[in-house]
């Protein structure tokens, strides 16, 4: 073990960036693919003699991945097996699972992280948590009273708006905070026609 561990801390000084180049096309996001997490490892690893395996098991109802390194020396490094089932029992089911768990297994063993190709990654503010939404009944009950005082709801939205600083066009983009003052308007009479 000791000439691979060596040569396995050498090659990671090397690794590059696993970019984030493919689009999912689902969740509209990007994310670095199998190819791009090999990219960011493989010429390291093989040029500190050590070459990358990722061995598969029999599963019927997904994939068993595990990545092995193998040095010039005969030693090995072992990472672990990790499932992933098949969404589908069809061969693009079986295919998609292997693809995300030989990524995903390379990623842990590497101790890789993906990151943007455009630098922004770092220069964007944390997300902030999205406030919370009013209820089904915190909507019927504006809408009753809407409707109670004949309220422009154009106008009310376009008050709301400018009043959050985002664009309000239905009851159920109004947030929980938003609802006694829009309440309080409807009630006031501010907004009716």
């Amino acid at each position: 073990m000791k000439q691979i561990a060596s040569a396995f801390v050498k090659a990671k000084r090397e690794f590059g960036p696993a970019l984030k180049q493919s689009l999912n096309p689902h969740l509209k996001n990007k994310y670095a693919d199998l190819g791009a997490c090999l990219e960011a490892v493989d010429d390291a690893l093989l040029n500190n003699g050590i070459a990358l395996l990722q061995e598969t098991f029999e599963d019927a109802s997904g994939v068993t991945v595990e990545t092995v390194l193998l040095h010039e020396s005969g030693e090995s490094l072992r990472f672990g097996k990790l499932r992933v089932p098949a969404v589908k029992q069809d061969a693009q089911g079986y295919g998609s699972a292997l693809t995300y768990a030989r990524r995903y297994s390379l990623i842990t063993a590497c101790g890789i992280a993906p990151e943007d190709d455009d630098g922004n990654a770092a220069a964007k503010k944390p997300e902030q948590a999205k406030p919370a939404l009013c209820s089904q009944a915190q909507i019927k009950q504006m809408m009753d009273l809407a409707n109670e005082v004949k309220a422009d709801l154009v106008a009310l939205f376009e008050w709301l708006s400018k009043k959050s600083g985002r664009e309000i066009m239905t009851f159920s983009q109004i947030t929980a905070a938003e609802m006694p003052h829009v309440i309080k308007a409807l009630e006031s009479k501010k907004v009716a026609a």
